[in-house]
């Protein structure tokens, strides 16, 4: 997706796998843009596992309910035809005999059902799967973050909703979802840049050549991170080269950081260094997607 010139970015942070500090690279940019005076929202995305609050502690002003429809059978109505069942792709809903059974935490809320019963039985009713709650952390940033409700499993209605806060006048930041399934999809899909943080292992490159391609089939355009940066890691240097991916900054593998994150923390919270790293990287970000939009 290329950006229209008269609204402001949506960077998605994403990563092949957990741990590698997407969430710690998300917040930091958050902070060193606002610091750049600039207005900046985030999206904390990763809604089965939410914790950028805990780097940018905000304070929580207002939540609200996130809900999806779910069948409802009129038994009276009901002729056990069983079409509900044959058009329900995550088998909610099941006909067995003259009973029906429905299974609302397997149900995506599609509306499948109601709409291929010939005689109306099936009302869709509210279930509630989780919340969004939203604030403002220190400097100004914006922040909304999705939580799935435990024991529900579909966390893409929730990705839905919460993407909604996405304003055109702020700087959106999503943290995304690790791995490359459709919750990770579900976030950065739409967006105008995918930041991929990676480390350098054999299992962060695998990761890392499963999140490209998962970013680059989304039509959005791609750089990388690399964290705890030790050097020496020949595989993935090849790759990137191979590759042509723009490695957007290096993080190196050094205690401060370490120590700053167990504190709850960013990388601004470990040195003043990483302030101009990071808007320097907001900026190659957004010289890469305005060239895309010239395309």
């Amino acid at each position: 997706m290329t950006a229209a010139s008269d609204r402001q970015l949506t960077i998605a942070v994403a990563a092949g796998k957990g741990g590698t500090g997407k969430t710690l690279i998300s917040t930091s940019l958050a902070q060193a843009m606002v610091r750049a005076g600039e207005a900046v929202q985030v999206l904390d995305c990763d809604v089965e596992e939410p914790n950028a609050d805990i780097l940018l502690h905000p304070r929580i002003t207002g939540s609200e309910v996130v809900n999806i429809l779910v069948p409802e059978v009129d038994m009276e109505s009901c002729i056990h035809c069983g079409k509900c069942a044959k058009a329900c792709e995550f088998a909610a809903i099941a006909v067995i005999g003259q009973a029906v059974v429905t299974f609302h935490d397997l149900c995506s809320g599609c509306g499948a059902c109601a709409y291929v019963c010939p005689t109306g039985a099936i009302n869709e009713v509210p279930l509630r799967i989780g919340q969004i709650v939203s604030g403002t952390a220190e400097g100004g940033i914006e922040f909304h973050q999705g939580r799935l409700d435990i024991g529900h499993q579909r966390a893409g209605p929730v990705t839905t909703e919460l993407k909604r806060h996405i304003s055109d006048e702020m700087i959106t930041i999503i943290d995304a979802p690790p791995g490359t399934a459709c919750p990770m999809q579900e976030a950065v899909d739409d967006s105008d840049y995918c930041i991929l943080v990676t480390e350098p292992t054999p299992f962060g490159l695998a990761n890392l050549r499963e999140a490209v391609d998962t970013s680059l089939r989304l039509g959005v355009p791609c750089g990388v991170v690399v964290n705890r940066d030790r050097g020496g890691y020949e595989d993935m240097e090849r790759y990137l080269a191979d590759e042509e991916l723009t490695v957007l900054m290096r993080v190196p593998e050094r205690r401060a950081i370490a120590e700053a994150y167990s504190r709850g923390e960013t990388l601004l919270g470990a040195s003043d260094e990483w302030l101009g790293e990071l808007q320097d990287m907001y900026g190659e970000v957004a010289e890469q997607v305005a060239q895309e939009a010239a395309l």
